[in-house]
């Protein structure tokens, strides 16, 4: 198969990635891709290996280094090297939002309820506190970082 992507790195991004390897506390992936990408480097090798050849150095498949080399040609050495950011990883609520949704779910529960629903607790937060519509599961891990619980004794 031929290459479609040329990865020609700067002498920073390839110190970066050695460094990288050199300390060993990068995540697996992020130190196999930094392996994929010094290996695969033009801008310093004569003689231009191929992706089969960079996959048997590095103990991945083929398809995995020209994977590499795209998302390096594509959208540079960053995200080649840790990946795109993912648009869900901000966290939904602020930290006042969350301390209203807690204590929300340690007052009384509703007339005719024993205790406070998920669905219920992020309804009634939407209703009373003008916050963004809240989802079931982000109400729960909400609730479920926090040490308290609302039906366990009060020490008494």
């Amino acid at each position: 198969m031929r290459k479609q992507y040329h990865v020609h790195l700067t002498p920073e991004q390839r110190a970066d990635a050695s460094a990288l390897l050199r300390r060993g506390k990068a995540a697996a992936l992020t130190a196999r891709h930094a392996r994929i990408l010094l290996e695969a480097d033009e801008a310093v090798r004569r003689r231009v290996c191929g992706d089969r050849q960079v996959a048997d150095l590095c103990g991945v498949s083929p398809r995995t280094v020209a994977r590499v080399r795209e998302r390096f040609a594509r959208d540079g050495f960053a995200v080649a090297l840790h990946g795109r950011p993912h648009p869900g990883s901000s966290p939904k609520l602020s930290s006042a939002q969350e301390a209203r949704l807690i204590a929300l779910a340690c007052s009384a529960p509703p007339a005719g309820r024993v205790r406070w629903s998920v669905r219920l607790l992020a309804d009634r937060a939407v209703e009373l506190e003008a916050m963004p519509p809240l989802s079931r599961e982000l109400v729960r891990t909400t609730l479920k970082k926090t040490g308290s619980s609302p039906g366990g004794s009060n020490g008494g």
